[in-house]
């Protein structure tokens, strides 16, 4: 199967997650006023389903080890269309929370059975280029999903997002179903139920896989913290208009994109371990610059420009940094990527929670955490990368 047809249709599954989470913003006013409750009692909907989407790959992860990629990805996408469906009969909004739960299930299995497929599919740059292409298509639907969820208000109700996503999962399951698991078999291990927790040892232990891990996190966390306080740096902040906030933050996006591209490219003559710590050390720089500039109160464009070259970096460090810590783990690329996904999702939850506990409306308390969080993943990168080619020197010794 050629790259692209994999992609697309990968693309496609890990898109459920972003699209869960935007498609139905643009309806949080004709939710509070149905339920009769205020938007901050709507905004638990958006907290659950992320909580659940991290915890619930851990779960996933050997699940799809044990039982094959196939399986647990079909029930992943059921659980998801199910509770879609359920969420629009909703009567209540104990209800939705409820559901937003069990939907959070579901895609969180859709999402860890991604990259343990591609694990089982390629390797080493091969792999970091299929991520980048994964990513590449996936960042469509963040960028698209509000402007999705607003065309359907335009002809129906709040519950009809919700419908829409249920038909977009079934969707999803008939062109993996005719696109890929017809044709390509994916991993199983035949082994005892008990190792689907003994397994999580093997991962947690391996102190080099377990590096680039902390690494995702922590790169994942300067993203969030910026995505948690985008509305106030740019609207409350420097006064901004939403039509010039919605543009800004498209920029970002579109950002990623394009560093994603040059990393498709890069791949092709470079090794992605040199990758990765450029993309960390670029990201590292501008959070560090944002950081420091924050206590002079700069201009919009100076926030704005450095804002966007550290999340655009994330186009180039979490493809790279995927593929090498799966790398580690042939037979383990379930639990692996459930670790790595359920880590990346707790972490940066809390540390974007904490920086809305220390918010003193200005912008230092926010930058001084994203130049934090981009400064410990530089020093994670190079003790990653060091101990990978340690690691990879002692067993090419071993072998000769």
């Amino acid at each position: 199967m050629s790259h692209l047809r994999l992609a697309i249709l990968l693309g496609m599954t890990v898109a459920l997650g972003p699209l869960a989470l935007d498609t139905y913003l643009p309806a949080f006013p004709d939710i509070a006023l149905h339920f009769g409750v205020d938007s901050a009692a709507v905004g638990l909907t958006l907290s659950v389903y992320v909580a659940v989407l991290g915890a619930g790959q851990l779960l996933g992860g050997p699940l799809s080890d044990r039982y094959g990629r196939a399986r647990v990805l079909f029930a992943g996408l059921a659980v998801f269309a199910v509770s879609c469906v359920m969420i629009a009969r909703a009567e209540t909004l104990s209800q939705v929370l409820a559901w937003r739960v069990v939907q959070g299930l579901g895609g969180a299995w859709c999402a860890v059975s991604v990259p343990a497929i591609v694990r089982d599919t390629v390797r080493g740059n091969e792999s970091a280029r299929l991520f980048s292409l994964i990513g590449l298509i996936m960042f469509a639907a963040p960028a698209l999903a509000p402007a999705i969820g607003t065309l359907v208000l335009v002809v129906t109700d709040w519950q009809g997002i919700f419908l829409l996503l249920a038909a977009y999962a079934l969707l999803v399951g008939v062109l993996l179903y005719l696109g890929l698991f017809r044709r390509v078999e994916t991993r199983r291990i035949e082994t005892p139920l008990h190792t689907l927790l003994t397994n999580y040892a093997v991962v947690l232990k391996h102190s080099v896989a377990m590096r680039f891990v902390l690494l995702q996190a922590l790169v994942f966390s300067v993203m969030l913290v910026f995505i948690t306080h985008a509305s106030f740096i740019y609207q409350e902040w420097f006064g901004l208009s939403s039509a010039v906030f919605s543009a800004l933050f498209a920029m970002n996006v579109a950002g990623m994109a394009m560093a994603n591209l040059l990393n498709r490219r890069l791949l092709l003559t470079l090794p992605s371990t040199l990758i990765l710590r450029a993309g960390v050390v670029v990201q590292a720089v501008a959070a560090t610059l944002l950081a420091l500039s924050a206590w002079f109160q700069p201009p919009v464009y100076v926030v704005a420009a450095l804002i966007m070259v550290a999340v655009a970096s994330m186009g180039a460090i979490i493809p790279n940094n995927m593929s090498n810590a799966l790398e580690f783990f042939p037979r383990l690329g379930g639990t692996a990527a459930a670790v790595m996904g359920a880590t990346q999702f707790m972490l940066a939850g809390v540390i974007s929670a904490v920086s809305t506990r220390l918010a003193d409306g200005t912008l230092v308390p926010i930058a001084l955490i994203m130049g934090a969080c981009s400064l410990g993943a530089a020093f994670t990168v190079f003790s990653a990368v060091s101990a990978m080619q340690r690691l990879s020197a002692a067993s090419a010794a071993t072998a000769d």
